[in-house]
């Protein structure tokens, strides 16, 4: 049996950190009232002239460096992201172009905050199946040109930043499984509902949250497709080295590990310095924890995310 296998991973965040010290001068919060309801303490926020692009390229060159690919093997772009460059072309083109390489197939996914683990599942498929041998795979993002800095309920939450993998055809098992669910009857309690028309935005370009409404969709779902990928794969919690879960809120990265039994030292958790970067988290954890040595080779590890859709979605892989 045929497998994609993840061979290298990269990150990068910013060089510009904004901490929840300096966004009590800008709002009505304070640093307690924020870490204690989300676990977050500061936040990385892209340059002016950074562009999503930039991000996903030097988190690229890490994960190809890490992976000790020549760019030139790539034959597959997948780029996860919900703050394009432009409306088009994709910002998986960009990257092409931006890497120096020309004719792999190059695609965006938008899954918001599930878009990496979405991008992963694309991915996985082409090279398992013989069709794509050395794959590309990143979540980026710069999320905090959606927000309303004057929002407290949702400008606290969300940072920039951007992970990536390397996928390579394997015979020796990598991704185990991916699945992916959405339910867009659920779209109104997480969106930005702005778009374009005749070259003016209309409606409001800002990210709209329903809290509270979000916190219980997202730990209902989050439990339901975790124990959906391990029945799919003959396993319980119990065998299972490393939850990389997405990095929205301590709570219900709590919630769920607890809910599958798995001891909190086991769940990679980024948020208190990173805060949500939506489709980036999941792989910028998954390289912290990588790079760090938490993450060995032979390692059983669950990716999972929930974003606004609403989409959910998990991958199981030996590292």
């Amino acid at each position: 049996m045929a497998y994609s296998r993840i061979v290298g991973t990269g990150s990068y965040l910013p060089a510009q950190a904004l901490s929840n010290v300096q966004l009590e001068s800008r709002i009505d919060t304070t640093d307690e009232w924020i870490f204690s309801r989300t676990g977050i303490r500061s936040r990385h926020v892209a340059a002016p002239d950074e562009k999503t692009s930039d991000l996903a390229l030097h988190a690229s060159r890490k994960a190809l460096e890490a992976a000790g690919v020549d760019v030139g093997e790539i034959d597959l772009i997948v780029v996860a992201t919900t703050t394009p460059d432009m409306m088009f072309p994709s910002t998986a083109a960009l990257l092409q172009h931006k890497l120096g390489v020309r004719g792999c197939a190059a695609m965006d996914v938008q899954a918001v905050c599930t878009g990496f683990v979405y991008a992963l599942a694309v991915a996985d498929k082409f090279v398992a199946s013989g069709q794509s041998k050395c794959a590309l795979v990143v979540g980026a993002e710069v999320f905090s040109r959606l927000l309303d800095w004057s929002d407290r309920r949702t400008c606290v939450l969300f940072g920039d930043g951007a992970g990536a993998v390397v996928l390579r055809h394997s015979e020796t098992p990598g991704i185990l499984s991916t699945h992916l669910h959405a339910d867009g009857s659920q779209s109104g309690i997480l969106n930005v509902e702005g778009s374009v028309q005749n070259g003016v935005v209309q409606g409001r370009a800002f990210v709209h949250m329903d809290g509270g409404a979000v916190f219980k969709f997202a730990v209902r779902v989050l439990d339901e497709v975790c124990r959906e990928t391990l029945a799919a794969n003959n396993m319980t919690g119990a065998d299972i080295d490393w939850l990389v879960p997405h990095q929205a809120n301590i709570r219900i990265i709590q919630a769920t590990a607890d809910k599958l039994g798995l001891p909190r030292e086991r769940v990679v958790t980024m948020v208190e310095s990173q805060g949500n970067t939506s489709a980036a988290s999941v792989p910028l954890a998954l390289d912290a924890a990588v790079r760090d040595g938490r993450i060995q080779p032979g390692h059983k590890v669950m990716l999972e995310a929930v974003g606004g859709g609403m989409t959910w979605g998990s991958a199981l892989l030996i590292m």
